[in-house]
């Protein structure tokens, strides 16, 4: 399994950067309870109870079964309950929910304890390993606080969480264990919290009473005190209201909410205690972001120059220039996440984001250069995103807040710092090549399998599924869209090493050896040298092509369609009748003519000439795979950077350090498998797919 917090090898070349002193991270014992831990509730999602809870298990657990009707419409005939017994809007009632969990029920995190269609989460569930709760805001807005690891390691901040469930119980009369464990009790829950919001605030109630008056309430459901955060969730439940919706859930609910003109009433916002966003430090957020300053420290951990954490002074954007951003998950808890990264002997990325609510924690000074990528290129080049949760169980906590709060966020980043918003430059931190053969199979492959791409790039107004008249008629070139929710690919290990993941939506489609679904998966030679193929093991990228990304096709046969991938042809179902890929349009490199191959790269350092005197020439490691003749491979970006940034001291005084040094030569990132890779210029040709 993924340890996204592990110790990554970084700095990839002897002279790439501070070579990082031993680490201190989690125990793997930790991890395993972890997930394993997870696992067990997702599985949850597939039983059914019966009656609702008759006692109530307290914050000591999670129940150990979901109960929920037996038919697809039982969550929407539910809404319509909930909405006429305690006077609601069906439309906020449902825009609501869907604006938390896109109306799945969570059984609830290991740490951040938010359950069903309307997320209640329970302040005095805290992770287990820790024994930590998660602090509580009171009714509208009032906050109480709890213990969070500050900058110097002390205890300090408020956890921003509402006691959704606790106030839900109070107001329903209806234990916890059943507001967990129970579709209807949840959604009574959450439409009690709402009216009770609404009359306290004194603002009209009643099914049929007018929409836009529940703005207030609207905010205070987020669960945060934060004035922008608040207004944020309000306004993106009001942005479903108006578009309208409809999914079918995880566990097979089919619900739909048709769009309505509604006025919402932002003034509201007045009457809620809320408090304005942290300004302590150079945060870089959005306004309607709920964003504080938690620094990595930049300190000396010893006597020599290099002994140093734990990450890099610069002065981007201006060198090097800002051009990705990689989205990871932390692989532990957020309060641990956050302790990891205020050591200074450990790694430090940009922003950490907590699953319960998608508030955010930023870490480093835009201009600064954190060591979270595994590739000092990519490091220099990006900021990184940690999102709170495990891959090998991210259903249950890549949370509809979290998702919102990262799309957020990476709107803002993308416009200020002028990057595109497509999947060659946004990316998940397996999408990152090693730099040498030797790294290769040490690279993360987090956030895993259940980061829902497609839904991730709606919400960031850039749709993958977004194709012009011209795309259709493309032959050359696919871009893999599976359709995450209904793409439930078959993938092992996630609680024992055998063992099937529950079935659960994902993002790739397996390619195969042949046009067969009995042949084996493609190899991996990266990953797998003697020629073995790629397995279902859930940390296994070696034969998945993920959504987004855009492959050259190699050959079609019925509906399969092969395509050019880690140097093999390899083949994925693609039917007609519902496509798991959409032709479009764009560019392909092949190797120039009179070349057997070209070699690939992990990065786009300059050429030797380009090195003044006193920065050692960084060494270009062609990785295993190559383009050879008669391949072709997609274009992802023709104008990469072709620079090295060299940072190896303490003191940026220091002659010929922290200096960017910048080459001629160019370099093309092309999609070569899961991972992108880099090729010269000198050594392929472009060329215009048809």
């Amino acid at each position: 399994m993924t340890d996204d917090l592990s110790p990554t090898p970084t700095p990839d070349d002897p002279a790439g950067g501070p070579r990082p002193p031993r680490r201190r991270g989690r125990t793997a014992a930790f991890a395993v309870t972890s997930v394993t831990c997870a696992v067990t509730l997702v599985a949850g999602l597939a039983a059914s109870g019966s009656a609702v809870a008759a006692a109530d298990s307290g914050a000591s657990g999670a129940p150990s079964a979901v109960s929920v009707g037996s038919d697809a419409g039982s969550r929407e005939r539910a809404f319509a309950a909930a909405s006429r017994e305690f006077g609601v809007p069906r439309t906020v009632l449902e825009a609501v929910s869907y604006a938390q969990t896109r109306w799945d029920f969570h059984p609830g995190h290991s740490t951040t304890g938010g359950y069903g269609p309307m997320h209640l989460v329970d302040a005095a569930l805290g992770s287990p390993a820790e024994g930590k709760g998660l602090g509580t805001l009171g009714t509208l807005g009032t906050a109480t606080t709890t213990a969070t690891a500050g900058a110097d390691g002390t205890a300090s901040g408020d956890a921003r969480l509402a006691d959704t469930l606790g106030r839900a119980a109070r107001l329903t009369g209806l234990t916890k264990d059943a507001l967990r464990t129970d579709e209807l009790a949840n959604i009574r829950g959450g439409a009690a919290l709402l009216a009770d919001t609404q009359r306290r605030l004194g603002h009209p109630t009643g099914a049929t009473s007018d929409a836009g008056q529940w703005y207030a309430a609207v905010a205070d459901a987020s669960g945060t005190g934060d004035r922008a955060a608040a207004e944020g969730f309000a306004d993106d439940a009001y942005a479903v209201i108006a578009s309208g919706a409809s999914r079918q859930t995880v566990d097979g609910k089919r619900l739909g909410l048709l769009p309505a003109k509604v006025t919402p009433q932002r003034g509201q916002l007045a009457g809620l205690k809320l408090r304005a966003g942290a300004t302590n430090g150079p945060v870089d957020c959005p306004k309607a972001l709920d964003c504080e300053w938690i620094p990595a420290p930049y300190e000396k951990t010893g006597e020599g120059a290099g002994d140093y954490g734990n990450h890099d002074l610069a002065n981007r954007p201006k060198a090097p220039k800002i051009t990705n951003i990689v989205i990871h998950n932390t692989e532990a808890s957020y309060d641990t996440t956050l302790q990891l990264v205020t050591d200074p002997t450990y790694l430090a990325w940009n922003y950490t984001l907590r699953s319960s609510d998608g508030h955010v924690a930023q870490h480093l000074a835009p201009q600064d250069v954190g060591w979270h990528a595994g590739n000092w290129y990519v490091n220099m080049h990006s900021i990184g995103l940690e999102h709170e949760g495990y891959a090998a169980t991210g259903a249950l906590w890549f949370s509809e807040p979290m998702y919102r709060s990262s799309a957020r966020l990476v709107k803002y980043l993308a416009r200020k710092y002028d990057i595109p918003l497509d999947m060659q430059h946004v990316f998940g931190h397996d999408q990152i090549p090693g730099v040498t053969p030797a790294n290769v199979p040490t690279m993360h492959w987090d956030p895993g399998p259940y980061w829902d791409w497609e839904h991730y790039f709606q919400l960031l107004g850039a749709p993958l599924r977004q194709t012009s008249a011209a795309d259709r008629k493309a032959t050359d070139l696919v871009r893999i869209l599976p359709r995450y929710e209904s793409n439930k690919q078959p993938v092992t290990g996630c609680e024992t090493t055998s063992s099937p993941c529950a079935p659960l939506g994902t993002n790739f489609v397996y390619l195969r050896s042949d046009a067969s679904p009995t042949a084996p998966l493609v190899n991996d030679v990266g990953l797998k040298p003697d020629g073995s193929p790629a397995t279902t093991q859930v940390s296994d990228i070696g034969a998945r092509a993920q959504a987004g990304l855009e492959f050259a096709v190699a050959e079609r046969r019925g509906d399969w369609t092969a395509i050019w991938f880690n140097g093999v042809k390899g083949w994925f179902w693609n039917p007609r009748s519902a496509p798991t890929a959409l032709p479009v349009k764009g560019k392909y490199v092949t190797p120039k003519a009179g070349l057997a191959s070209a070699p690939v790269y992990g990065r786009a350092y300059p050429e030797a000439s380009a090195y003044p005197a006193g920065i050692p020439v960084q060494a270009l490691a062609p990785l295993q795979y190559t383009v050879a003749a008669g391949q072709r491979y997609a274009v992802g970006d023709l104008t990469v950077p072709t620079d090295y940034y060299r940072a190896t001291t303490f003191s940026t005084d220091t002659p010929d350090d922290h200096v960017d040094v910048v080459g001629g030569d160019r370099y093309y990132q092309i999609s070569l498998g899961h991972r992108f890779a880099f090729v010269r210029a000198a050594d392929v040709d472009v060329v215009r797919a048809k």
